[in-house]
């Protein structure tokens, strides 16, 4: 199995900044394109910013500027660093990853499958 745990949500107030966490666990063979998506009350989930495996990133018009997404891929980790929060930016944030997973059955034979694999979500929520 493949498990993203992110980590780093909560309440702060307009103009504050946050940095989100996902760690990425499980039967792993490879990790290709990750990125973070948003969800806020009553409203479609939307991607937020998307990190290649060569680093190259991509941002929503509005969190340019203010974000900045990173990873680590050796340590299978991601992070979104968020600036200048504003109460629009409340929302479920989750970290997602487009993954090869690796099993290898009892008889020794090896199957590599393509999983994009999904985390729970973190709260972030700015009021004043």
């Amino acid at each position: 199995q493949v498990q993203l745990v992110e980590s780093g949500g909560g309440l702060v107030q307009p103009g504050a900044s946050l940095t989100l966490s996902c760690i990425v666990s499980g039967n792993i063979y490879s990790i290709h394109d990750m990125g973070w998506h948003r969800q806020a009350p009553g409203k479609q989930r939307e991607l937020v910013a998307t990190i290649s495996s060569d680093g190259s990133t991509k941002y929503v018009e509005s969190a340019k500027g203010r974000f900045t997404i990173s990873r680590d891929t050796a340590e299978k980790t991601m992070s979104l660093q968020m600036n200048s929060l504003q109460p629009e930016d409340t929302a479920v944030y989750y970290c997602n990853a487009d993954v090869l997973t690796i099993t290898t059955s009892q008889e020794g034979g090896t199957t590599i499958a393509a999983l994009d694999a999904w985390g729970q979500g973190t709260l972030v929520s700015i009021e004043s």
